[in-house]
């Protein structure tokens, strides 16, 4: 079990932080900040290592939330089948699985 949630969390860190190996979806609240501030978000969201027991309960590096400009800034990734239909079947399986990364306002959850 520890090995299976290390790749998903291996997986999970090189879309964040490279957005490498899945899609990013940017909601249009955080579009609606201008480009300046949606450079400096993904580079926060990349730089992002504040996991802990309340944001990551798994283990998984799924979730994260920050400040900009007086914003509450989300960003969550999901697990779908590779058809973006359904649930992956086994998200530590890149050959399965299509990760998604959603950056958002906080208000837009």
């Amino acid at each position: 079990m520890e090995e299976r949630i290390a790749r998903i969390r291996a997986l999970n860190d090189q879309l964040r932080s490279f957005r490498l190996g899945g899609f990013v979806t940017i909601t249009q609240g955080i579009q609606g900040l201008g480009k300046t501030a949606l450079q400096e978000i993904l580079m926060r969201v990349a730089k992002f290592d504040s996991f802990e027991e309340g944001n990551d309960p798994y283990g998984e590096h799924d979730f994260g939330a920050l400040e900009y400009g007086g914003q509450r800034i989300f960003w969550k990734i999901d697990y779908y089948d590779k058809s973006l239909e359904g649930g992956s079947p086994n998200p530590a399986d890149p050959d399965v699985t299509s990760r998604v990364i959603t950056i958002m306002l906080a208000s837009e959850y």
